[in-house]
């Protein structure tokens, strides 16, 4: 019984709490006049970033937005924006002693200076991973990676972190899988490596291939040939018809004419 009372009390302090200030929101809200011919200048549209992960930009459109919506004065500007900071794995393949190149910056990010940026790499060396356990610290103060010229030893993942210089905010991380294989794989003749009854199988497949190519190309002549003439026929009786037709109706009008 003390319950329900004290819950009864509760509920009236309550309601009595918040009655004047729902009495309040009730009344009129009277807008200054200054407020009423005050002009504002608002973000009216936008694009879309510039890059699906890291750091992009988009462009956007701003205007002085009177009372009654009519626009003027306005103005683009570029803006960066972020969807996404992970970035994926990308795949490249290598010849041994050939140069190659690894960098983690777009060329929205080069245009920003790259002295905005700070760049962490890390490498899990001989294996295609993005188990970030499996990485250990790969000492470059730059965002590019230079192996010049790559070697088998360089084979592995490359992980690159990007943060702002100012925030410490990571803005992008992707990961390069590297693979470097002998240059003697690269230009491999697989010709060379049929025995002679494939190579007289890939002779009798490319010989039908062309057989077949001919027949049908054949058939398609002869096809055409065929509604040529039917065309030909058709236009033929139609002429003869129209004639008949023609014909038989000036005689009848002769005949009317004379009686």
């Amino acid at each position: 019984m003390k319950t329900l009372e004290n819950s009864f009390i509760c509920g009236t302090l309550a309601f009595g709490f918040y009655l004047p200030l729902w009495a309040a929101s009730l009344e009129t809200i009277t807008v200054p006049e200054q407020l009423k011919s005050a002009v504002a200048k608002v973000l009216v549209s936008t694009t879309s970033c510039s890059v699906t992960c890291g750091l992009g930009f988009k462009v956007e459109e701003l205007c002085q937005v009177a009372p009654n919506g009519e626009r003027s004065h306005c103005t683009f500007r570029k803006s960066d924006c972020l969807t996404s900071w992970i970035c994926g794995l990308l795949h490249f393949t290598v010849p041994i002693g050939r140069p190659f190149e690894l960098s983690c910056l777009t060329s929205e990010m080069i245009g920003v200076g790259s002295q905005a940026f700070i760049f962490t790499w890390r490498l899990a060396r001989g294996i295609i991973t993005t188990d970030d356990t499996l990485f250990k610290a790969f000492k470059t103060p730059s965002f590019v990676i230079k192996l010049s010229p790559a070697k088998e030893s360089d084979a592995g993942t490359y992980r690159c972190d990007v943060q702002l210089m100012k925030t410490f905010k990571l803005v992008k991380r992707i990961y390069f899988g590297l693979r470097v294989i002998p240059s003697n794989l690269v230009d491999l003749n697989f010709e060379k490596s049929l025995t002679w009854e494939q190579k007289l199988a890939a002779n009798e497949k490319e010989g039908n291939q062309q057989n077949g190519t001919s027949v049908i190309v054949q058939w398609h002549h002869q096809s055409w040939q065929r509604r040529a003439l039917l065309v030909f026929l058709i236009g033929i009786g139609s002429g003869v018809a129209g004639g008949v037709l023609v014909g038989t109706v000036v005689y009848f009008l002769l005949q009317a004419r004379k009686k």
